[in-house]
C-alpha cells in the first residue's frame, strides 16, 4: 500500500483553462501522472480559497482566489484528501473558505486543516486501509488565516494543544503523518525553533513531519525513529520564475514495507510540473541529501540561520520604517543602510526586542494592533 503526498497546490490564471477543462495529463505529464494514480492514496495542500467573488481580507502579502471551475482539475488529480490548513486558505475571508469547503463536500473529496470554526478546523482525519490505520493531523503558523472558538479559518500550530493533539492521535493509529504549514519562505534549512517544534512533534508520536510553505526543498532528517522534512517545495503553483520554485519533491510512503519513505523529485515546466529524469533527477537529490547531511553538524543550523538572519533583517526594518522601494534602495545601495541605522538605533531595537521576546508585551501588542485595524 503507497500513500503520495504532494505539498502546496494552487490553479494560477496561465493555467486555470487547463483545470477548468480537468486536463491533469497536460499539467502533470504522462509519467508523473501515472507514477501519481499508482498510490492507493493520494494527499495535497489546496493553498487558495476556490471562490468566484474577490473579498480580499485585509492582510500583509496577496490574497490569493481561484474560481470554482478550477475543481474540475483538482478532483481529476483523483485526492484521497487535500489539506487546508495553510496561510492563505482565509484570503477572501469566511465565504470564500465556505465556498471551498462546499464545492469539496459536492465532489465527494475528504479534507481536514480548517473549518467553521478552531474545533472542527483542528479535527485530524484517519485513513483506515486493509487494517492499518494512518491519522493525518495538519497545521499552520499564524498568518492571518487563524480558526478561532468563534470564527471560521485553519488550525494553528499552538505549542499548549498541537502536541496533546498528536500524541492523542497516536494512541489511536499505528502511524502518524504530520503537515506542518511553517518555515521561512525561500529558505532550504530550518530554524533553530522549528527542527525544535519538529522534534517535539516526533516525540509525541508523529512518524513523519513533512514542513510544507517555504516553496523550495530543504533537507531532512532522522529523529527518534520519525522522519522530519524541512521543505518540500510546491506542488503544482505556477507564481514565481525564482529558482526556488522550479524543483520540489513528492514524498511516497510504503506503508506495508515499515513506513519506507521515497522522495520523488519534480520540475516546473512554464505553467506545469513533469517528473525530473536523469541528471536532473540526480543533481536535486544529490543537493537534498547534501543539506540533509549539513544539519548533522554541530551548531550548523545555529550558524546558518544567524547569517540567514543577519541577510534579511534590513528587509523587515525598511517595512516597519515605512520607506517606499525608492527610498529603500537609495539607502541600501547609495548609502549602505546608514538612514535605516540612524532610525533604527541601538535603543530602538532593544525596545523592539523586548516586545517581541517577552510575552506579556507580545500579547498585549498583538491584541491592541488587532484592536485598532477593527476600529
Amino acid at each position: 500500500m503507497q500513500l503520495i503526498i504532494g505539498a502546496d497546490l494552487v490553479p494560477t490564471k496561465s493555467n486555470y483553462e487547463l483545470f477548468n477543462k480537468g486536463d491533469v495529463l497536460s499539467l502533470l505529464g504522462e509519467e508523473l501522472l501515472l507514477l501519481w494514480n499508482e498510490a492507493e492514496i493520494r494527499i495535497f495542500n489546496l493553498e487558495v480559497p476556490l471562490y468566484d467573488k474577490k473579498d480580499p481580507i485585509d492582510k500583509c502579502g496577496p490574497n490569493l482566489i481561484a474560481p470554482t471551475s478550477a475543481i474540475k482539475g483538482i478532483k481529476a488529480l483523483n485526492p484521497s484528501l487535500i489539506t487546508l490548513a495553510n496561510n492563505h486558505i482565509l484570503d477572501q475571508g469566511e465565504q470564500g473558505l465556505f465556498s471551498t469547503l462546499q464545492i469539496l463536500k459536492q465532489n465527494h473529496i475528504p479534507f481536514l486543516g480548517a473549518g467553521k470554526d478552531l474545533s472542527e478546523a483542528s479535527k485530524p482525519y484517519i485513513i483506515n486501509k486493509e487494517g492499518i490505520k494512518i491519522g493525518i493531523y495538519a497545521c499552520t503558523e499564524h498568518e492571518f488565516s487563524i480558526a478561532t472558538d468563534e470564527s471560521a479559518g485553519a488550525n494553528p500550530f499552538d505549542s499548549m494543544e498541537t502536541l496533546d493533539h498528536i500524541q492523542d492521535l497516536k494512541d489511536n493509529c499505528d502511524y502518524v503523518i504530520v503537515l506542518y504549514h511553517g518555515g521561512k519562505e525561500h529558505y532550504r534549512y530550518p530554524s533553530p525553533y522549528l527542527q525544535k517544534v519538529c522534534r517535539k512533534m516526533a516525540q509525541k508520536g508523529a512518524d513523519l513531519i513533512l514542513c510544507q510553505h517555504s516553496h523550495c526543498i530543504g533537507c531532512y532528517e532522522e529523529y527518534e525513529g520519525s522522519t522530519i522534512v524541512y521543505g518540500q517545495g510546491n506542488f503544482l503553483f505556477d507564481h514565481s520564475d525564482s529558482d526556488y520554485w522550479q524543483t520540489s519533491l513528492l514524498v511516497k510512503i510504503d506503508i506495508n514495507n515499515r513506513f519506507d519513505i521515497e522522495y520523488i523529485p519534480i520540475v516546473k515546466v512554464d505553467n506545469c510540473v513533469r517528473l525530473a529524469t536523469n541528471q536532473r533527477a540526480t543533481e536535486i537529490l544529490g543537493d537534498f541529501y547534501k543539506r540533509s547531511s549539513d544539519i548533522l553538524k554541530k551548531d550548523f543550523v545555529e550558524q546558518q540561520y544567524l547569517q540567514f538572519a543577519k541577510k534579511n533583517i534590513n528587509s523587515y526594518l525598511y517595512k516597519l520604517s515605512g520607506f517606499n522601494k525608492l527610498l529603500s534602495g537609495i539607502d541600501r545601495k547609495l548609502l549602505n543602510g546608514m538612514i535605516i541605522r540612524k532610525i533604527f538605533n541601538k535603543e530602538k531595537l532593544l525596545a523592539i526586542q523586548n516586545y517581541i521576546e517577552c510575552e506579556a508585551h507580545r500579547e498585549l501588542l498583538l491584541q491592541g494592533i488587532k484592536k485598532e485595524l477593527k476600529s
